[in-house]
């Protein structure tokens, strides 16, 4: 399972690319705007910075709704490096910017997912990356897991090749669940990754190790 980093905050992103774990990064407007990054111009810039950091995949959103807007910014987007993942809505004229595109070559990720329905027309429509979103869905209290399991089984049963990139990870657990369940990629802010790397045995035989050590010299 691939592990990318969802953040515009380019000292997570370098903290994550440092563990030699990070195979990409997902961001979308709000999260740039979280750093402070405003304007089209200076959302741009910072696209070109993230993919200076890592060499894997970076999903850059459209802010458009409507299939000229999207085409017009995916393009836009697609043209700033190799790298970029032009991310769409999942709507009627995301899917068809979606089909257009894949048709171009350039590679995409349909994003606000929330159903297996959803992730069938998005693999149709050629998306390289289909993102449900697993946490906003256990947050109305809706196992955002099954919908993992869901997109699997019909994925597999056709051999459709797009990507499922499980979105809205929140925790540790969601991370294995989600390599449990066979997706090809999650995606969560830098503590999701970092978090497996703690467990108490390892660190009270760490602690043990050193003490035997020095017990010796």
């Amino acid at each position: 399972m691939k592990f990318f980093i969802d953040t515009a905050n380019l000292n997570d992103i370098a903290e994550a690319e440092a563990l030699g774990v990070l195979d990409g990064v997902t961001t979308n407007p709000s999260l740039m705007a979280k750093e402070g990054i405003t304007g089209a111009q200076n959302i741009l810039n910072h696209y070109k910075k993230i993919c200076e950091l890592v060499t894997g995949d970076v999903s850059a959103e459209v802010i458009a709704t409507d299939y000229n807007g999207m085409i017009q910014q995916g393009e836009e987007l697609a043209a700033l490096h190799s790298q970029i993942v032009v991310k769409l809505p999942m709507i009627a004229d995301g899917i068809k910017a979606c089909k257009y595109f894949s048709d171009k070559g350039i590679k995409t990720n349909v994003t606000l997912v929330f159903s297996a329905g959803q992730a069938l027309l998005a693999t149709k429509a050629g998306a390289t990356y289909v993102s449900p979103f697993l946490g906003r869905l256990d947050d109305i209290s809706t196992d955002g897991l099954h919908l993992i399991k869901e997109i699997r089984q019909i994925y597999d049963n056709y051999g459709f090749e797009t990507q499922i990139l499980s979105a809205s990870v929140r925790n540790t657990m969601h991370v294995i669940n989600c390599a449990k369940l066979g997706s090809d990629v999650m995606t969560g802010p830098l503590s999701s990754i970092t978090g497996l790397l703690k467990h108490p045995l390892t660190d009270i035989g760490l602690v043990q190790f050193l003490a035997d050590y020095k017990k010796g010299n």
